[in-house]
């Protein structure tokens, strides 16, 4: 399994600042969600658009994206998908530092079905997008997808064979800082 933590997203709600980046509990926000990655993947990637130089001492390989500007997190798959030699690509924001340090192990459950083509984290209220294991072998839709235009993580998801974890008993893991006063 190869770990992904998509940090190259505009940061539109801190103000345009990189959220990786952004101290939180004395360390950057990437730095807690690493740590709580690391344990439960044989690699771990990280897709960036800005501040290489502190990505490159988390992950073992970087990834920018290829689409021009900041183009959301589906473009920050697309930047590693083709890449991805494992079976399973776990998918991590940058700025979720509480992860579940059983993440990996929970969502791989409905992975059994070889027919799944993803699972994804849900907290009791709503779908947490980006913590989610993807089948390799489903990345191939996702060119086609992002060439006609498209950019939603949601959308995208409703054209695989998914299928939803529960995580309502730490519904607060997925807490994510989306504004500086929570940083």
């Amino acid at each position: 399994m190869t770990g992904l933590i998509l940090a190259g997203g505009a940061g539109r709600r801190v103000g345009g600042r990189d959220k990786g980046a952004l101290s939180w509990q004395g360390r950057p926000l990437v730095e807690h969600v690493a740590s709580r990655l690391r344990p439960q993947v044989g690699e771990l990637w990280i897709s960036y658009n800005r501040n290489a130089h502190l990505y490159a001492t988390l992950g073992d390989r970087l990834f920018k994206d290829h689409l021009p500007g900041f183009e959301g997190p589906l473009a920050g798959v697309a930047a590693a998908g083709s890449a991805v030699s494992s079976e399973f690509l776990l998918l991590s924001a940058c700025d979720t530092p509480a992860l579940p340090t059983d993440l990996a192990r929970r969502l791989l459950g409905p992975m059994g079905d070889a027919r799944m083509q993803l699972a994804v984290a849900f907290d009791g209220e709503r779908e947490q997008y980006l913590a989610a294991l993807l089948r390799s072998e489903s990345l191939t839709s996702l060119q086609s997808y992002l060439q006609r235009g498209e950019r939603s993580v949601r959308g995208w998801y409703a054209t695989l064979r998914r299928e939803r974890v529960d995580f309502s008993d730490c519904a607060q893991a997925f807490r994510n800082i989306n504004h500086l006063e929570q940083a």
